[in-house]
């Protein structure tokens, strides 16, 4: 196994995936919670955090599972954000036998077309690399960091972003791979109890995410109010406790 990845508590195994941009410093603030009660495993995603740059077009499916395989964890509840959630959803419809229980974060979707807003969003970014502090600056200005950039964790998301922009110049490969179809196509077919907690103050195309995430024939929605699309650093007593509700405890 090549990722860095960290455990913490004893009993039922979360494996906490992170969003876009950041490393397993995404979960500071909750795994100190989660753990009082559970067996937190947070992971850096490949060419994040310690984890070493890609080689080639990364399997970000395969990686959660070869941790799983490795930690000889049979089945856990994913937990994740963005990209995070992306990630673990691909993974419930690839290997449902491995997941217990499925909790999004203000997910990405594979298959979802994002609104042109957010893809200028994207290409502004693009447009100033190699220049770290420039891209930054750009990230945390993004509709989806309306509530974070102005909050106390802001220094630590322009951290973890001036860290992980970073790392990606250094990856040999920006591809990854992905399943097909996608799983903006299978959502039906999603048989894992899941968790869809968004912020009341994410950006639209979060919503209309939320909104295919209704296919999924268990699933519960959660409102974080006044939250943007990190909720899991400035509103992680709330999130907690809609965590900790979803699995009994």
């Amino acid at each position: 196994m090549d990722l860095y990845y960290e455990v913490q508590g004893e009993g039922q195994t979360l494996v906490m995936l992170h969003g876009g941009g950041t490393d397993m410093r995404d979960w500071i603030f909750l795994t100190p919670l989660l753990s009082k009660n559970f067996k937190v495993v947070t992971v850096d995603a490949r060419g994040c955090g310690k984890s070493p740059a890609p080689m080639e077009p990364s399997n970000y499916i395969e990686d959660v599972l070869s941790l799983m395989d490795h930690l000889n964890i049979e089945q856990a509840t994913l937990v994740g954000n963005s990209i995070g959630g992306q990630i673990a959803t691909e993974f419930s419809l690839s290997y449902p036998e491995r997941v217990q229980n499925l909790i999004l974060l203000s997910p990405s979707l594979s298959g979802f077309v994002h609104s042109p807003d957010l893809a200028a969003v994207f290409q502004s970014v693009q447009a100033v690399v190699p220049d770290v502090a420039k891209m930054t600056e750009l990230t945390l200005a993004a509709p989806f960091y309306t509530v974070t950039s102005k909050s106390p964790q802001r220094h630590l998301m322009v951290e973890m972003t001036v860290h992980n922009i970073k790392k990606m110049l250094e990856w040999a490969s920006p591809k990854s791979v992905w399943p097909k179809p996608p799983a903006i196509e299978r959502l039906d077919q999603l048989h894992a109890r899941t968790l869809f907690i968004l912020g009341t103050l994410d950006f639209a195309d979060c919503f209309r995410i939320a909104e295919h995430f209704r296919a999924v024939p268990n699933i519960r929605f959660a409102e974080i109010q006044g939250g943007d699309h990190k909720i899991n650093l400035t509103h992680s007593e709330e999130v907690y406790t809609n965590i900790a509700t979803f699995l009994g405890v």
